[in-house]
């Protein structure tokens, strides 16, 4: 038997070969693209087996966020920059204070441009990192590790529980989920990579489709949403901007002028939604908002 079949990832799914990619260099450039797409139409399937794990997930960030806590996520290569990337879009999507939902990928802001896979060897890094953000027991931390062995990313979770934090694994692999103490697992198997070993493909969609729902879904139940318009969003620039006063004119009937002086008056999209649909002044729109934790809903229907 040889050393490849005897290394400890040559039984990962993840480092498997597809049988329907097997002759994808012979393959046309359509059909090239056609096997892609093919494998990719598995995703959804293998995430929507995992999606009340993915609610239970949810349900532990909105309890972290209401007491104060931090979502971390953590990966290494692919994994870390999706986490990067989904925690990126949280402050001016949703308008959360900075550091609230944080990435970390093994290597630093480096490896977010340059491959750097040594850096996921070290599982003290991962303890390290976290330990420099002084990680608390009100934290979450998420653990992304496509084939469900990066030391990096466990050497995270181990020290995520002995603080006291919560803990969520995400992985592709079934046999190493069951060998990762986190509080929550989701694993969706979605099979063999077309590519051999590439887990930017299908695990990577997988990935992405996950943090995109855990990170929105508990947006929405903190009250960053109305409808489904981003009423919490933060106008930093020109598109943003018009978004809001876009958003002020679809739930209010206002104009695009009024929409403008309005929300210069109210300082925040929120507050001047609720002046204009309840007719109040600027401080009793908050004083409705804070009693109703944020949630412009509630602050138009409840009575005071």
């Amino acid at each position: 038997m040889s050393d490849v079949n005897t290394s400890r990832w040559a039984s990962l799914p993840t480092e498997q070969r597809n049988p329907a990619s097997v002759h994808i260099d012979e393959a046309s450039t359509l059909r090239i693209l056609e096997i892609l797409n093919e494998e990719d139409r598995k995703v959804p399937r293998a995430v929507n087996a995992v999606l009340p794990q993915v609610a239970e997930a949810v349900e532990l960030v909105v309890m972290a966020m209401r007491n104060g806590g931090r979502l971390f996520y953590v990966g290494a290569g692919s994994s870390g920059r999706l986490g990067v990337l989904d925690a990126a879009e949280c402050a001016p999507t949703f308008g959360t204070p900075q550091g609230t939902v944080q990435g970390i990928v093994a290597g630093g802001a480096g490896a977010l441009l340059r491959a750097a896979e040594r850096a996921e060897d070290r599982p003290e890094d991962g303890a390290r990192e976290l330990r420099r953000r002084n990680l608390s027991e009100r934290d979450i931390v998420m653990g992304i590790a496509a084939s469900g062995v990066t030391p990096f990313v466990l050497g995270a979770l181990e020290y995520a529980r002995r603080k006291g934090a919560d803990t969520v694994f995400f992985t592709c692999n079934p046999n190493a989920a069951g060998q990762v103490d986190a509080k929550i697992s989701i694993v969706p198997e979605v099979g063999p990579e077309a590519i051999t070993g590439s887990t930017r493909l299908k695990a990577g969609t997988a990935t992405k489709i996950v943090l995109n729902m855990i990170s929105t879904a508990s947006m929405v139940r903190m009250g960053k949403v109305y409808g489904n318009l981003m009423v919490d969003l933060t106008p930093t620039c020109a598109k943003l901007n018009d978004r809001a006063r876009r958003i002020l004119m679809e739930t209010t009937g206002l104009s695009h002028e009024d929409s403008r002086r309005l929300l210069v008056a109210a300082g925040d999209l929120k507050t001047a939604i609720v002046m204009s649909k309840r007719a109040v002044s600027k401080e009793t729109a908050r004083q409705l908002l804070v009693e109703n934790g944020g949630i412009v809903r509630l602050a138009l229907t409840n009575r005071t």
